[in-house]
């Protein structure tokens, strides 16, 4: 990998030494998932269900949005939306509406590490 991108990556919180040890040393692999997760739907359904006050459809959107960053190693975000399913799990959705600030600044800045770009808007 070039070193300037394994730096914006990291800078951005993505731990991509995990990640490759995670696909067995196959950057072609990474870089490809990597690109897909901006048209990943997840963070925009929870930024809705968040915004309507669907406590069920939140917390199904951060669970799967914390598997998806876990297994890309995006460490900083993983760790938000940890600690958002776990409030969603202690019947605490006030808490985890308050971390939405920090979750969207996270999603925005390994987007914009992938792609050099602001995320884009959710596909229909």
């Amino acid at each position: 990998m070039d070193p300037d991108r394994l730096e914006k990556l990291t800078r951005a919180g993505i731990d991509v030494f995990d990640a490759l040890r995670r696909f067995r040393g196959n950057e072609a692999l990474l870089e490809r998932l990597l690109k897909k997760f901006p048209g990943d739907r997840s963070f925009y359904d929870l930024c809705s269900a968040v915004d309507s006050g669907d406590v069920e459809a939140a917390r199904a959107a951060a669970h799967t949005l914390k598997g998806v960053s876990a297994s890309l190693s995006m460490t900083e975000l993983c760790a938000l939306l940890t600690w958002q399913t776990g409030a969603y799990r202690a019947n605490r959705p006030d808490i985890a509406a308050n971390l939405m600030p920090s979750v969207k600044t996270a999603y925005e800045k390994v987007v914009s590490a992938i792609d050099g770009a602001s995320p884009p808007p959710p596909q229909e």
